[in-house]
């Protein structure tokens, strides 16, 4: 099932979802703020878009500069980070199946529909 990890805070998050809407297909909405990402579907979703954990950090926000921006920290703690502090999470993500993309721009989305 295609899935979306959507902040409506955001407007890249927004475009995302709309663009899926308007696809009329099926699909999830995992808005993430409100339903936390446990490390392991952090895990997951960080194999299924083929990057290093750092790439999927949002490294301007506060939380990050202010706790994390200048320890070498390992995978595992990066993980930990976002699932502590999901504001963190680059946004939005679309999965679909073993697939996944950050879509921004949100056509970035139709790579794996």
């Amino acid at each position: 099932m295609l899935t979306i990890y959507h902040n409506p805070r955001c407007s890249k998050s927004r475009e995302g979802l709309q663009l899926l809407e308007s696809l009329n297909i099926p699909f999830a909405t995992i808005k993430y703020l409100n339903e936390p990402v446990s490390e392991a579907e952090l895990m997951s979703i960080i194999k299924k878009l083929g990057i290093a954990p750092i790439e999927l950090v949002r490294q301007k926000e506060t939380i990050w500069k202010e706790n994390y921006k200048d320890k070498n920290l390992t995978d595992d703690q990066i993980i930990t980070a976002m699932a502590t502090h999901p504001t963190l999470i680059e946004r939005p993500i679309v999965v679909n199946g073993d697939k996944a993309v950050i879509a921004r721009p949100a056509e970035k989305a139709l790579e794996i529909i």
